[in-house]
């Protein structure tokens, strides 16, 4: 619901916060009030100054989404700025993207997780960040899992045959739900349309139009060392973000614990060196 006081509010603090040279105008005549003037703000909006005084004013009617995000524009919000303004406007923000940047604070809280495996990636599961229990359980992994399962037969070896099927449509899902939740983005665009082109399977997965976010999954990964470890993959960031932290436990009543221990001892040490 439209908060038009609070809207009307926020909207006259931020302008008088701001001045001409902030916004790349000429400072003009003597003004008797601090910051923007109201025609000022409508111009750098492409909006009429009836209109934004109206919405000044907790009288106008209910801005849509574009106008919210070009008023925000125009009066150089941040993004926690920006956001209010859609909340107070009864409207929901749009998704904030990281590109591949990971924060010091997440960071910090995934080098506490020694004992088991754990990935960082993004909302389309380009890997950012693996701990060293992940680099040796997986070893080297493509830059995006999902895009080599569908298109390097060799990923698939780490997973026995009988899993490959749902493991696949389990990938289709999750980007579907993906897809939906960003359209228009360019690169969801882009791992979609090259995974129709180059994959028979997604083609036919992606035809069903099946949509689910992974939130928890169990997976049996096939160990070179020390054979078939069960896990089971916990998100522990919510997957509307664009950061997702992917925890793999093992599964209980399984001997997948010993073996992660294991793996913490092996280390990434070569234990096949050439003679």
């Amino acid at each position: 619901m439209i908060d038009r006081a609070g809207l009307g509010d926020f909207l006259r603090r931020r302008r008088e916060l701001l001045r001409p040279a902030d916004v790349g105008l000429p400072p003009g005549a003597r003004r008797r009030t601090p910051g923007l003037r109201r025609e000022e703000v409508a111009q750098l909006a492409g909006l009429s100054v009836d209109y934004y005084t109206r919405l000044e004013q907790a009288r106008g009617p209910h801005p849509s989404e574009p106008v919210v995000a070009t008023l925000a524009r125009a009066l150089r919000c941040d993004l926690d700025e920006r956001d209010h303004l859609f909340h107070l406007a009864g409207l929901a923000p749009p998704a904030r993207r990281g590109g591949r940047h990971v924060s010091p604070g997440l960071l910090a809280l995934v080098d506490h997780l020694t004992d088991v495996p754990a990935r960082i990636h993004t909302d389309l599961h380009d890997v950012l960040w693996q701990n060293p229990l992940a680099a040796t359980l997986f070893g080297t992994s493509p830059l995006n899992p999902v895009r080599a399962w569908f298109t390097d037969s060799t990923l698939r070896g780490t997973t026995p045959e009988e899993d490959r099927a749902a493991l696949s449509a389990a990938h289709v899902r999750d980007l579907r739900a993906t897809a939906a939740r960003r359209a228009g983005d360019a690169d969801v665009a882009e791992l979609v349309d090259d995974l129709l082109a180059r994959s028979a399977e997604f083609r036919a997965l992606w035809e069903r139009h099946e949509v689910g976010v992974r939130r928890v999954a169990r997976k049996r990964f096939a160990h070179p060392e020390v054979g078939l470890v069960h896990l089971t993959c916990e998100v522990l960031l919510a997957p509307e973000s664009d950061r997702v932290l992917l925890v793999y436990f093992p599964t209980e009543g399984t001997d997948a614990r010993e073996k992660l221990d294991l793996l913490r001892v092996i280390g990434t040490q070569d234990l096949h060196p050439s003679a």
